[in-house]
This record gives C-alpha cells, sequence and structure tokens, in this order.
C-alpha cells in the first residue's frame, strides 16, 4: 500500500497493487526522515516548512524548495485541500524561532491539472505555489538549483532526503532539519516485480530501499542529488510503502523535477 508522506488527516489511497503508496502527511503531527542525521543549519538553504493555519496557530505539514524568490515547488497532494498556507524559508527547529526565518503567505496554489489524488501511482504529483511577497536571498536562503529538462540520473547517483518528517514509521518528533543518504535506485531496477512494480513510472525518481527514508512530513520536499560537484533538485517527495517508510525494496518514491520542467516555466513564466 502506498502512503503519502503529508501531516494532515487524508484517507490512505488503495490501489490495485501489492504495496500501494501512502503519502506522507498522514497524522496530524510533524514528522520526518527516518534514519540520516540532524543537518547542519540552514546547510539546504532552498529547504522550505509549508504549514497551514489552524485554530489560530500554524502547522508544518510538507516541504518544498525555494525555486525562485517568488515561487516554491512541492507536491500536489500536500495542496490539492483549500486551507491558507505559509510558507518559511530559512529556518532549522521549527518549534523554534531562531531569527533566521522569513514567514510568507501563499496568493495562489497551481496544482497540475493532471494530478489525481485518487491515483497516485499516475503521476503528476507536483505543485506551485505563488509567493505573496518575494523571499529575500542570503546565505540562509537561497534558490535551488533544477535539472535540465529529461535528464535522467544513474544508478546509486548520490543524493539526500530533507525533512522535518518522522524519524520513524509511527515514530518520535524531531524539530530540526534532519538528512538522509538516499542513492538513486534507477527504473529498471525499482519498476521490476521484487521491487515497486508498475506502481513506479518513468516520470518519477526512486531512491533509497534501505535503512534510510522519508517518513510522514517529509512530503512535497527535495531530493537533492550531486550532480557536477552541486546539489540539484531532482526530485519532489512524494510516497512510501504502506508496510513502513523504510521498508526493503520500497524505496522512497519522488517526483521526477526533469519531466516537469516545462509545465514550471509555464506557470512561472
Amino acid at each position: 500500500m502506498l502512503r503519502f508522506l503529508l501531516l494532515t488527516s487524508l484517507a490512505a489511497l488503495v490501489l490495485a497493487e501489492d504495496a500501494e503508496p501512502i503519502y506522507l502527511e498522514h497524522q496530524t503531527m510533524v514528522e520526518r526522515v527516518v534514519g540520516g542525521e540532524i543537518a547542519s543549519a540552514n546547510s539546504w538553504p532552498w529547504q522550505i516548512s509549508l504549514q497551514y493555519l489552524s485554530g489560530g496557530s500554524y502547522y508544518h505539514t510538507c516541504g518544498g524548495s525555494l525555486i525562485r524568490t517568488g515561487w516554491v515547488m512541492t507536491a500536489a497532494h500536500c495542496v490539492d485541500t483549500s486551507r491558507t498556507w505559509r510558507v518559511v524559508v530559512g529556518d532549522h527547529d521549527i518549534y523554534t524561532h531562531e531569527g533566521t526565518e522569513q514567514y510568507l503567505s501563499v496568493s495562489a496554489v497551481y496544482v497540475h491539472p493532471n494530478w489525481n489524488r485518487n491515483n497516485v501511482a499516475g503521476g503528476y504529483d507536483i505543485a506551485l505555489l505563488r509567493l505573496s511577497t518575494a523571499a529575500v536571498l542570503n546565505s540562509k536562503v537561497q534558490l535551488a538549483t533544477l535539472p535540465p529538462s529529461g535528464q535522467v540520473l544513474p544508478n546509486n547517483n548520490a543524493c539526500y532526503i530533507t525533512g522535518w518528517g518522522r524519524t520513524s514509521t509511527g515514530g518520535p518528533l524531531s524539530a530540526k532539519l534532519k538528512q538522509a543518504y538516499l542513492p538513486v535506485v534507477d527504473h529498471q531496477t525499482c519498476s521490476s516485480s521484487s521491487w515497486w512494480g508498475s506502481t513506479v513510472k518513468t516520470t518519477m525518481v526512486c531512491a533509497g530501499g534501505g535503512s534510510d527514508s522519508g517518513c510522514n512530513g517529509d512530503s512535497g520536499g527535495p531530493l537533492n542529488c550531486l550532480v557536477s560537484g552541486r546539489y540539484v533538485v531532482h526530485g519532489v517527495t512524494s510516497f512510501v510503502s504502506s508496510l513502513g517508510c523504510n521498508t526493503l525494496r520500497k524505496p522512497t518514491v519522488f517526483t521526477r523535477v526533469s519531466a516537469y520542467i516545462s509545465w514550471l516555466q509555464g506557470i512561472m513564466g
């Protein structure tokens, strides 16, 4: 069963697969990367916390990437419900005000038109947020680098997932941004019958498959991959297995950013 990595109480989606995908945002509490370690403060300066308003307070639900000063890229399943959103850039500990944060309201949400919340395996789990005011770039806040259109990384390419999601399946919370090393699993391997099978499409990227993984609360955040000496956001965190966030041979699945470059540019202009 598939699980999306978001933090709202959405019902699990059931697909006709042996292992269905699940949004990484189930649960109403903040969750984070399984395994890995606490990242150095602001070492992934394009990472954002997406938060929603409830009862007068804002709560973290997903991650995302600052790709222009006025635009954030996240997962469609994070924002396909109507809520009051805000984006926090320059954050590290989401429960502590450290003075480096910028709190930015969201003026418009653009979910990919082909996204279907009832068919996560169909893909298109990508969205753009237009910010009401532009982020101010500094040493703590930088823009993500996106890949060229169509680029597909080789098996075992070095990547890191980053996020504030659960530290274990159903496990405890941690306030500080985490990172975990998740090498790419190529499509031929990931789509084989003993891995994800036909659930995984060529417009997705698999990474991990061992003890480290994404988990609830990581949805929408970046898969940061080392390409030619710099980190490029090649994935948007989408789903894991309902059998557990770090199930063997069920690597974390990401929307492949390079498959959507033209759509992103078309929205942002």
